[in-house]
C-alpha cells in the first residue's frame, strides 16, 4: 500500500546564535502512528517556497499549533500587547499557501494556530485575547497544572449537523482540550462552521466546495490521538484523503 507523504508546517525559531525551522513531535507522531504517513517538514521560506513543487511532492498538508500568534496586521487588527510572540516568516509562508493548497486539491488539516491561519487566509479576523471578550469563557490552559492537566478535556463542542466532523462520530457534543487565547472573531469568506464551544466561539471550520479534505480545528487532536476515538477519527479521515491522493499520483 502507498504510504502518504505529509507536509508539516514549521515555526521559525532562534536558539542561541542560530535560527531553526522546527515542528512539535506530537504532530509528527500523529502522522506516523495514525496515518502510517511519511512526514516531511517544509521550511518558512515565504515566497521562496516553491508551492507547486511542494504540492506535487506531498499528499497532504498539516498545519500545526505554535506558541506564536498571527501578526494582527494580517487581518487589520489592533497592535498586539508588548512581548507578544509572533512569527512573521511563518505568516508569510503559510497564509498564502492555504488557499493555493485547497484550490490545488491537496488535503489540508489545520490545528490551533493553523486553524487561525486558515481563517485569516480567507479574510477572517481574530480575537487576540478571547478571555477578555464579553460572553466568552477563558480558553487558556491552566499553566499551574502539568502537561497532562493542561491538555485534559476542557469543554464540549457542538457539531454542525451533517458537517464534516459530525459524520466522523456518533457523539453529539464531544469533549475537547483548550490550549489557546486567540480565536475566531469574523469568520473567513467561503468557510463554514463545523463546531462551536458552549460560549459560541467557533472551534472548527471547513472550506465550502473544497476539492478535497480542508478542515481546521481550534483544539489539539494530536494529543493522545491513539487514546481518544474522536481525535483519531479526524486524523483517520485526513489520512484517507491523503492516501487517495497518493494513489492518484501513481
Amino acid at each position: 500500500m502507498t504510504k502518504p507523504i505529509i507536509g508539516i508546517s514549521t515555526c521559525f525559531e532562534k536558539h542561541s546564535l542560530f535560527n531553526y525551522h522546527q515542528s512539535g513531535d506530537k504532530y509528527i507522531s500523529a502522522v506516523v502512528n495514525v496515518m502510517d504517513g511519511f512526514p516531511i517538514l517544509f521550511p518558512d521560506l515565504a515566497d521562496k517556497l516553491d508551492s507547486e513543487k511542494l504540492f506535487s511532492t506531498v499528499d497532504g498538508i498539516l498545519l500545526t499549533g505554535s506558541y506564536s500568534n498571527v501578526e494582527p496586521h494580517q487581518y487589520s487588527g489592533s497592535s498586539s500587547k508588548p512581548n507578544t510572540k509572533h512569527d512573521p516568516q511563518r505568516d508569510a509562508t503559510v497564509l498564502p499557501l492555504i488557499p493555493k493548497a485547497v484550490n490545488a486539491g491537496v488535503p489540508l488539516f489545520a490545528i490551533c494556530r493553523g486553524f487561525q491561519e486558515m481563517n485569516v487566509a480567507y479574510q477572517g479576523s481574530l480575537h487576540q485575547e478571547v478571555h477578555t471578550v464579553e460572553g466568552k469563557q477563558d480558553h487558556r490552559e491552566d499553566s499551574t497544572k502539568d502537561i497532562e492537566g493542561q491538555y485534559d478535556f476542557a469543554h464540549s463542542v457542538t457539531l454542525t449537523k451533517n458537517g464534516v466532523l459530525s459524520q466522523l462520530t456518533d457523539e453529539k457534543e464531544p469533549r475537547v482540550n483548550s490550549v489557546h487565547w486567540q480565536g475566531v472573531d469574523k469568520l473567513g469568506e467561503g468557510l463554514q462552521i463545523e463546531a462551536v464551544a458552549p460560549d459560541g466561539l467557533i472551534e472548527a471550520v471547513s472550506v465550502k466546495n473544497a476539492r478535497n479534505f480542508a478542515l481546521g480545528v481550534q483544539w489539539h487532536p494530536e494529543w493522545k490521538v491513539m487514546e481518544i476515538p474522536f481525535y483519531k477519527a479526524i486524523f483517520d479521515a485526513f489520512g484517507r484523503a491523503c492516501l487517495a491522493r497518493a494513489g492518484l499520483k501513481k
